[in-house]
């Protein structure tokens, strides 16, 4: 705190003098001199005494200020000001979300590591020709991601984030290993298998561990890193494949080099922290405080603990929660908006556009497919980065729904763009506008929000069960959209099913608009708390 003397003088402005001290507080004193030689020649009392005295007269007014008058918000905002100093910002949480956000960047990387290459491994494993076996070894992938993300709530219960981290890489890195050495169809499908295990771990993982390690203040930002790290990935993978073009083995080292990652998580989550929240939970009340001085700093201590600790008593103070307190209230309303959330996002089609968009840019001249890929990839990446400085300015809401809103205008304009007598040339320049304005939208809002906006309204006691069953519902309409996809275009035509996908955005953007709450800037205990008297006051 900060104790201030003023000093009024005739005609003059009023100087503020801030005088610090660190254990009695000393009351505010306002002298008006309107004789100064009287008042400058009067001896001091001593300097006992003047401590002493204020200090007990001030301890007998503080009741008085926590009158029913006085607004809560009044009261925070001036503890906050004596707390200023000693905001950490954003700089000690971010090796930690970094290392995390490594999870990320594997993530990334499979997704675009077998784009380049697979036809070589077709080729050389002999089921060269076999669209079927080829879908069948990209999309064993998602099977070990729905698996590993229905699994992840428990592991994240029983043992936290940092050591749920570090457990997940022996699917990881057995899986690229595996993979790089397959000399059969089996083996590679298993290698896969591990990998998508690995990944749906992570997926849901990631974005839990970063909104409760993160401060409040930076947790949008902190928590946007995850899907720069997707970005990267994807952009280090296409890079990395494009020599597989001319040499047919190289599709092993680069699965070979996807075991790296994992190797660095596990060694960063060795130092990396667990989360405050889970360890107050655990019982490990000081080894909780000891994360928030460093991450937070020192003045968040009694606070945070004060508000896990009510939320735990609410709650219960068991590690695991069962999978049937998702049907009940409130855990059941963050369900939906999760499940939903992802439904909308899968089917307003950005996986879809993705695979198409290669042809598209194939319209324009550009017949490289990984050079459009990186095209694609390089946009995904500004978008994240524009999400990285607008999350906690412009909050979640405003970005979901102006993400959804403006992905939306982007499809209807390359409907436009082929179902109008348009010149051939603008016709093709439309469509990749609107590819990759689409693109562009969706890494702005409907990517990162989605992922971070779950875990902050869901409670801390079903978080990790939320957000698996969330990601669970993901990685299944993944799956639908890339199986039935490339049917639907045959049968109806380009136009209608991304007019569908602008329909499905709308959507998407009403539901946010009128389903989610705005969670910048509140800690998750206050938004659990608030979500709760809610849901408690609707039931009466």
């Amino acid at each position: 705190m900060w104790a201030a003397a003023g000093i009024i003088h005739p005609l003059c402005p009023v100087p503020m003098i801030l005088i610090p001290h660190s254990s009695t507080p000393k009351p505010s004193l306002c002298f008006l001199i309107n004789k100064p030689p009287p008042f400058r020649l009067r001896r001091r009392p001593p300097p006992e005494r003047k401590f002493r005295a204020p200090a007990a007269k001030k301890q007998k007014q503080l009741p008085e200020l926590n009158t029913p008058n006085q607004e809560d918000g009044e009261l925070t905002s001036l503890q906050e000001k004596g707390h200023t100093r000693n905001d950490l910002g954003w700089l000690p949480a971010f090796p930690h979300v970094l290392i995390a956000s490594s999870s990320n960047f594997l993530f990334g990387y499979h997704i675009g590591v077998m784009n380049g290459p697979i036809v070589s491994i077709a080729r050389e494993l002999g089921f060269e020709g076999n669209s079927f076996i080829e879908g069948l070894v990209v999309s064993i992938f998602i099977a070990g991601a729905f698996i590993g993300s229905l699994s992840c709530g428990s592991l994240v219960d029983k043992f936290g984030c940092r050591r749920t981290f570090q457990v997940d890489t022996i699917p990881l890195i057995l899986g690229a290993i595996v993979s790089a050495q397959a000399h059969s169809l089996d083996e590679m499908l298993f290698g896969r298998f591990l990998v998508g295990l690995g990944i749906g771990v992570n997926t849901v993982l990631v974005p839990i561990y970063i909104s409760e390690v993160a401060p409040t203040k930076y947790r949008g930002s902190l928590g946007t890193i995850c899907q720069i790290g997707t970005c990267l990935g994807i952009i280090a993978s296409l890079f990395l494949g494009i020599p597989s073009e001319n040499d047919p083995h190289w599709w092993r080292t680069i699965l070979y080099l996807a075991s790296v990652p994992g190797f660095i998580l596990t060694l960063g989550m060795q130092f990396a922290v667990d989360s405050p929240r889970w360890l107050c939970k655990a019982g490990r009340l000081e080894d909780a405080q000891k994360v928030i001085r460093d991450l937070w700093g020192p003045s968040h201590i009694d606070k945070a603990i004060e508000e896990f600790q009510s939320v735990i008593r609410s709650d219960g103070d068991d590690l695991e929660s069962r999978w049937l307190e998702l049907l009940e209230k409130p855990h059941s309303r963050a369900a939906f908006i999760g499940g939903a959330l992802f439904v909308l996002q899968q089917f307003a089609g950005i996986n879809g556009v993705l695979y198409f968009s290669s042809l598209t840019f194939q319209d324009v001249g550009i017949t490289s497919g990984a050079l459009a890929s990186l095209y694609i990839g390089l946009t995904n990446f500004a978008g994240a980065l524009c999400a990285l400085y607008l999350m906690d300015k412009q909050g979640r809401k405003r970005l979901l729904v102006g993400s959804y809103f403006g992905m939306a205008i982007s499809m209807f304009l390359v409907v436009y763009s082929i179902t109008s007598p348009l010149d051939e040339e603008l016709g093709h320049n439309l469509s990749i506008l609107g590819t990759i304005l689409y693109i562009f939208m969706f890494a702005i809002g409907a990517g990162p929000v989605t992922g971070l906006v779950i875990p902050e309204i869901s409670s801390s006691r079903t978080r990790g069960k939320i957000m698996s069953f969330s990601f669970s519902v993901h990685w299944v309409c993944n799956f639908l959209v890339g199986l039935f996809f490339l049917e639907l275009v045959e049968k109806l035509g380009v136009a209608p099913v991304y007019a569908s996908f602008g329909a499905v955005s709308l959507l998407a953007a009403a539901f946010a608009y009128y389903f989610i709450v705005e969670t910048k800037g509140r800690s998750l205990e206050e938004i659990e708390m608030s979500l709760n008297s809610t849901s408690a006051a609707n039931d009466k």
